[in-house]
């Protein structure tokens, strides 16, 4: 096998048993990126040959920790020390911050080979749109705001990625890219380093082509703590089929896939029963909206005041409180927001895996968008987290994707359940 088509998981363990290098491993990827990234444009920043030292370096040292010698990209709002974090801005073309963001640090103390940086919708927000490419389809979007993350992951150019998510920026494009992604619980992981946008919500993510590469980074980080033990079949799981108050939303495809995936799992003796929500989640995304968009205020000023020549409009309305959001329509939304996090997690402990979509349908046939959050908002909100699995593919060939969710904290639960789920939906 190319090393690059590789998973995380198989490459450590390869590199463990002196079966690869971490050199060897780099190289298949960057003749990936050689080929392939002048049209996908995945990658914002890439310098071969300080990949390749860092991973002569790991082949040197006695291993470090799980990602030892494993390449990783990194979005391009996530500070990097040795290469730029220029956030698709103007502004920031060419900066090179100090130090790394405490993820970057992490991942470097573990030995994991940071490959490079991808490209981003400008601040992960707003503004200027990522160049990245649909790997499946060139002329759609990669999703966003995490675009070249998932592109690249997608492609065959890096096994694993970072990204982040304020509203749906990890989910969507793995849905739409056909891949696995993995939102944890807020907070579990430290966004210290990367770029704010709505601090509330901000979430490191990241994206694999299996559910064992996503457990991999989860316990790299901590959110496994003990390692993982994935449930040997979905025999008797619990799965809450749970179509939200956005289902009118949902294209065909995306409803398609969400009941095709239910019928596959309860024909493999897994026990799915409906999941309704109560009434006060009616308005879970607009609450989302509102509290983004408000605490995004505060999040940009610096630049509106410093940069008001080179700053996009986007960012000048969100701090020039266009929307008229007031203070008492902010505090209306964080209660309500709050108010519902215990209720969910109440529903949730009923089941091993609360199934819903994860994307409105298929990667929209453009370049002008990064498609919509629809289905990512409300979960953000709560806090919950959330694992995209690759299943379908829509009336035009692209990816569709179905979504996992759990209780607040109960990262390792869904991990272990979505082993056996991706497995009997083809998706291992």
């Amino acid at each position: 096998m190319i090393p690059r088509d590789l998973s995380a998981t198989e490459s450590s363990r390869a590199m463990r048993e002196g079966r690869l290098s971490s050199e060897t491993l780099v190289r298949s990827c960057l003749d990936r990126i050689r080929d392939r990234d002048a049209e996908v444009k995945a990658f914002s920043y890439l310098d071969p040959d300080h990949a390749l030292r860092q991973a002569r370096e790991r082949d040197k040292e006695p291993p470090r920790g799980v990602l030892h010698g494993v390449p990783v990209a990194i979005k391009d709002m996530i500070d990097t020390a040795d290469m730029p974090t220029q956030f698709n801005s103007p502004i920031y073309f060419g900066h090179r911050p100090g130090r790394d963001a405490a993820c970057v640090r992490t991942l470097r103390a573990l030995g994991a080979v940071i490959l490079g940086k991808t490209d981003t919708h400008e601040f992960a927000a707003a503004g200027r749109m990522p160049a990245t490419r649909n790997p499946h389809d060139l002329r759609c979007t990669a999703g966003g705001s995490s675009s070249g993350s998932a592109a690249a992951v997608a492609d065959r150019m890096v096994p694993l990625a970072l990204g982040t998510q304020t509203g749906g920026s990890t989910v969507r494009p793995a849905s739409f890219c056909g891949i696995f992604g993995l939102k944890p619980t807020f907070g579990e992981v430290s966004f210290e380093g990367a770029k704010p946008f709505a601090p509330s919500l901000d979430t490191l993510g990241w994206m694999a082509r299996s559910v064992a590469d996503l457990a991999l980074l989860a316990e790299a980080f901590g959110v496994l703590t003990e390692g993982w033990q994935p449930r040997d079949s979905v025999r008797g799981l619990r799965i809450g089929l749970c179509r939200t108050p956005m289902w009118t939303e949902a294209e065909p495809s995306s409803r398609d896939a969400l009941e095709h995936a239910a019928a596959a799992l309860a024909r493999a003796g897994a026990e799915v029963a409906e999941l309704a929500l109560p009434g006060s989640f009616a308005r879970m995304n607009e609450h989302h909206d509102v509290l983004m968009q408000g605490e995004g205020r505060t999040a940009f000023r610096d630049l509106y005041l410093a940069e008001p020549g080179r700053l996009h409009d986007e960012f000048k309305a969100k701090v020039e409180n266009r929307l008229g959001i007031s203070g008492r329509r902010l505090a209306e939304a964080r209660d309500a927001i709050a108010a519902n996090r215990p209720i969910f997690d109440g529903l949730a402990a009923q089941f091993d895996a609360v199934l819903t979509p994860a994307a409105p349908g298929e990667a929209p046939q453009s370049l002008e968008t990064t498609g919509l959050a629809t289905f990512s908002r409300m979960w953000t909100a709560l806090h919950v987290p959330c694992i995209a699995l690759p299943f379908a593919t829509g009336p035009r060939g692209l990816p569709v994707g179905v979504q996992l969710v759990g209780a607040r904290y109960a990262d390792r639960a869904l991990l272990e359940a979505a082993e056996p789920l991706a497995s009997c939906l083809g998706a291992a």
